[in-house]
């Protein structure tokens, strides 16, 4: 049985915690959105989730034949599909009653086109057309989950060289506004009604290339090829000037590189990952693979980060449904807040947070004693 590794968990944990900080409506929203340079948590988490379910699932393919990986990667992509139907059923139930209730712009404006067209909306939100704001990372992981399947069983036999270069292609098509184009051609021809503003903003056809470099390089370990991970000294030091030099232009320029107003900022957009971005990301990618193993061996396991992490879907979901519940009582972020308010909604919120994972971890840990041989 393979060792779980912990460090990933960690990650996972601290991708959480950036995430539930960015989006709780609280001052730390915008230090907490982008604190490394020009990435935030949510490009780290696309990523590992794709490296973690590659390496799991990769490895089970491996002990149990292709077509036992693929079940069980489509049984995953199911479970985040009821994950995605609880929590649009939690926002147009509790959420909008309580955003018509208190009438706060941040929560009727994220809820707007479900307000102006509900039946519309639920239909779209079940074949993940329609996915409000906060509401949109799940479809698309949905999304990735389907076609892993038969993107690791080609990846795996023949190499990822033709996958790598195909998704490449599609994220430099997102650059010049493929997703829109193809939206418009292939889905308001025949009539659907979702704008194209309600239907996510992330654009899947950029954030794509993330998940299939994740899906790569969770292959690779699975597969023992860890000379992959053998980074040459020239490329750390060249990731150091970068990561360096993108973090103090991040907290000197502010959240807008260029100033708010130019049109260079689209070379670090979040929502198709600008080339800068994605160079900003990789940087930070290499810098964590060279010295991850080096300093994970050298520091105390953080049990809080871990806890989080090794429940990050249910965690996840639980600081969502927080979120929305802060956004429609207390406002968003520009909201005028004290900070007998602020801080503790931050220290209860991961306190549900915690409890939440470690009570679904000890429910795991009963059910697997319980089936254990005497």
């Amino acid at each position: 049985m393979m060792r779980r590794l912990w460090e990933f968990d960690a990650l996972r944990g601290l991708m959480l915690v950036l995430m539930t900080l960015t989006h709780l409506p609280s001052p730390l929203t915008t230090p907490a959105s982008q604190p490394f340079g020009y990435v935030s948590a949510a490009e780290g988490f696309v990523l590992l989730s794709a490296f973690m379910a590659a390496l799991v699932y990769g490895r089970k393919g491996l002990r149990d034949g292709a077509g036992v990986m693929r079940g069980a990667l489509l049984r995953r992509s199911a479970k985040v599909y009821l994950c995605h139907l609880g929590l649009m059923l939690f926002a147009f139930t509790l959420f909008a009653g309580l955003a018509r209730y208190t009438r706060q712009v941040a929560a009727t404006g994220l809820l707007s086109y479900y307000l102006d067209a509900p039946l519309t909306a639920t239909l779209a939100a079940l074949v993940l057309l329609y996915t409000p704001p906060l509401l949109d990372i799940l479809p698309i992981y949905v999304m990735f989950m389907l076609i892993s399947p038969w993107l690791m069983t080609w990846g795996m036999r023949n190499g990822w060289s033709t996958i790598l270069t195909a998704s490449v292609a599609l994220w430099f098509g997102a650059q010049f506004g493929l997703g829109v184009w193809l939206y418009e051609t292939l889905f308001q021809s025949f009539g659907i009604g979702v704008p194209v503003s309600q239907t996510g903003s992330f654009a899947l056809w950029a954030w794509q290339l993330l998940w299939v470099i994740g899906l790569w390089l969770g292959a690779a370990k699975a597969q023992g090829q860890l000379e992959v991970f053998s980074i040459p000294r020239s490329a750390v030091r060249i990731a150091w000037a970068l990561a360096l030099a993108f973090l103090s232009w991040r907290h000197l320029a502010g959240p807008y590189p260029f100033g708010m107003e130019s049109p260079l900022n689209l070379l670090f957009e979040k929502w198709t990952l600008g080339p800068l971005r994605m160079i900003n990301l990789f940087a930070l990618t290499i810098l964590i693979m060279h010295h991850g193993p080096a300093l994970a061996a050298r520091i105390r396991k953080p049990g809080f980060l871990v806890t989080l992490g090794q429940s990050s879907l249910t965690v996840f979901c639980t600081h969502l449904m927080i979120v929305l519940l802060a956004l429609a009582t207390l406002g968003g972020e520009t909201e005028p807040h004290d900070w007998r308010v602020d801080a503790p909604l931050i220290a209860l919120c991961f306190a549900i947070l915690y409890g939440v994972a470690w009570l679904g971890q000890h429910r795991q840990r009963t059910r697997a004693g319980a089936v254990m041989p005497a």
